[in-house]
């Protein structure tokens, strides 16, 4: 961030437990009948989301709840791996990141399911941003927010804990 530019808060801590709260009992009632559902957050900020939203489902849901690790590196999306490697065959899949802009994380991040035959794949993001540049579309969404294309959306954690969402 340089000097010019300006930090907004657009969810604060309390916020952002509420949206989870939400978005896992959103994800508990649209897969009652489920025996399991894998929780795939994408490496970082996603994987903080994904665990939140799985403990959320834990204190709820009617079926088991798994966590996984989408390992991609950004700059080179064609490499992307599941950690740890699990069964996803006829299972159900929700990819969750912090923030959905473009799609094309959440794109790539589809790579290691296609091939494997899942019951279904959904998509989870914190804070969803209109500027979709790939098909992808997400099932579940905390905040949506209208942003220009300059502007940028940092979700700030520390360890565990989602401590906010800023507009830079």
């Amino acid at each position: 961030m340089n000097a010019a530019q300006t930090r907004t808060a657009i969810l604060d801590e309390e916020s952002v437990k509420r949206k989870i709260r939400r978005m896992a009992l959103e994800v508990a009632e649209q897969n009652t009948g489920e025996k399991e559902v894998i929780i795939a957050g994408i490496v970082g900020n996603g994987e903080t989301v994904a665990k939140s939203i799985a403990n959320e489902l834990k204190k709820t849901a009617t079926f088991g709840v798994k966590v996984i690790t989408i390992q991609l590196n950004k700059r080179e999306l064609s490499d992307v791996q599941l950690r740890p490697a699990v069964d996803i065959q006829n299972k159900t899949i929700i990819i969750v990141d912090d923030v959905a802009n473009t799609g094309k994380t959440l794109f790539y991040a589809l790579k290691p399911f296609i091939s494997s035959s899942p019951k279904k794949i959904q998509t989870l993001a914190l804070v969803e941003r209109s500027h979709k540049q790939f098909p992808i579309q997400t099932d579940y969404t905390g905040l949506s927010i209208a942003t220009t294309l300059q502007e940028h959306i940092a979700v700030e954690t520390e360890g565990e804990r989602i401590t906010g969402a800023w507009l830079y």
